[in-house]
């Protein structure tokens, strides 16, 4: 269950939208009053003064079924969210009557007051939360909230769970629908998790609340078990193969033809593209995706686009991000540069990695070009051709030149010696912030 979630609602006697969808623009252009109440399954009762004022005072009140039916008849119209959801004919409702939103528990949690906010503006949108789901939860089960990770599965891919597996972790999983708690169980099973302890609880805070426990191995035995639609997963992680969120995973967590950064490569490389929370990375010649992979670990906000010219290389970077927890990854298929964006701001990276393309004339300055100010780039070369583009490039636009050795030892008979990889050529540079002075591209 997730605050917000239009998911799975009953249809009601209210007027639906369902099968006539807005298809105005929704710009928020309007001058109409939005407020968005939250409410939780005890309904009307449990609403402030303040809260139930609002929703007397609306023209408009938009909900899903099953909240329209838990607050009295105030003379209002009445809205059922359309199906599929959208957002966007809020604003079409409020272009000058008063609206009021109603959503489950704490709106701006997973919710759709955020997204309300963002369509028309925060001075516009009156926000008045309830509990949310997840603080319900930690109540019952006497957690910290803030030491707990929070997991989405409602409109969003539930192998996000993957990356916050680790050994004693704690993790709220907000379910879809009632076949979620079987879904996260299996996940933790084929994870190495199975003898987590998992807690469904259904119906928070209302008069049918309800809880089950077992192990993942138990829950996961019995996939043809439903919920309530309403429902909250707690897992309490036992032993596993957790891993970390720092760059370098071990090499053989991911599948690959042999295209791969190694892991000493890969961690130097993940510290000097430096990733920041909600900033997005392009990753030229993605082959397994490891680079793209790290960089989203590193926080859920973090976003990449990995480009990749062949078909087979693209799908085993697709299938490791599902594996590791970064679903998200989005892989273009397609050559360099054609295949890269246009101008288009929100495609605009905070930092580039060529791990691939850098013979082919323009990959670079193209990248450069969509670079953010204040971005980086950072290019591997291990042949003696790459690494003479390397040192091009730096005369163009500058940056730092490092070589990189790593030694592992191995066997030689009874003995053991020092085997070389190949030397690795680093190019990092910084997008300057103002005007770029003397540059000249090669």
């Amino acid at each position: 269950m997730a605050d917000g979630n239009p998911a799975s609602w009953p249809v009601s006697d209210a007027v639906s939208l369902a099968g006539a969808p807005f298809t105005g623009t929704g710009t928020g252009t309007g001058t109409g009053p939005v407020s968005v109440v939250g409410i939780g399954d005890d309904g009307w009762v449990g609403l402030s003064e303040a809260a139930r004022a609002l929703v007397g005072d609306a023209e408009v009140v938009v909900g899903g079924a099953r909240h329209l039916a838990m607050v009295p008849d105030t003379g209002s119209e009445r809205v059922v969210w359309p199906s599929p959801f959208q957002v966007g004919f809020v604003a079409h409702l409020a272009a000058s009557r008063r609206v009021c939103v109603l959503a489950s528990g704490d709106p701006m949690f997973f919710g759709v007051g955020a997204t309300l906010v963002r369509r028309l503006g925060a001075d516009r949108v009156t926000v008045l939360p309830a509990a949310s789901s997840a603080s319900l939860a930690c109540a019952r089960l006497g957690w910290s909230t803030q030491a707990v990770a929070v997991v989405s599965a409602v409109g969003r891919p539930l192998d996000t769970l993957s990356a916050e597996l680790a050994t004693d972790r704690r993790v709220l999983v907000l379910s879809a629908d009632g076949l979620t708690p079987g879904r996260a169980a299996a996940l933790l099973v084929a994870r190495g998790f199975g003898t987590s302890e998992v807690t469904v609880l259904e119906h928070l805070g209302g008069p049918a609340e309800s809880m089950w426990r077992g192990t993942a191995d138990a829950l996961a035995a019995a996939p043809e078990r439903h919920f309530a639609d309403l429902n909250v997963v707690a897992v309490e992680c036992g032993p596993g193969p957790g891993l970390s969120r720092l760059a370098g995973l071990p090499d053989d967590v991911y599948v690959h033809d042999g295209q791969l950064t190694k892991r000493e490569i890969r961690a130097v490389t993940l510290a000097a593209l430096g990733p920041r929370p909600g900033e997005l990375l392009w990753d030229v010649g993605a082959g397994s995706g490891s680079i793209g992979i790290e960089w989203m670990r590193t926080h859920p906000s973090c976003r990449a686009i990995g480009f990749e010219a062949r078909a087979d290389r693209a799908e085993r970077a697709a299938a490791n991000a599902v594996a590791l927890g970064v679903p998200g990854l989005r892989i273009v298929r397609g050559r360099a540069p054609e295949v890269l964006p246009a101008d288009e701001a929100d495609e605009a990276p905070d930092a580039v990695f060529v791990g691939g393309g850098l013979t082919v004339p323009g990959v670079v300055d193209r990248c450069w070009s969509a670079l953010r100010p204040g971005g980086r780039l950072v290019a591997n070369a291990v042949v003696a051709e790459t690494e003479a583009e390397l040192v091009r490039h730096r005369a163009a636009y500058g940056g730092e030149l490092t070589r990189l050795q790593i030694t592992r030892a191995t066997p030689v008979g009874r003995f053991t010696g020092w085997r070389p990889a190949m030397p690795v050529t680093q190019w990092v540079a910084v997008k300057p912030v103002g005007p770029e002075p003397g540059v000249t591209h090669p």
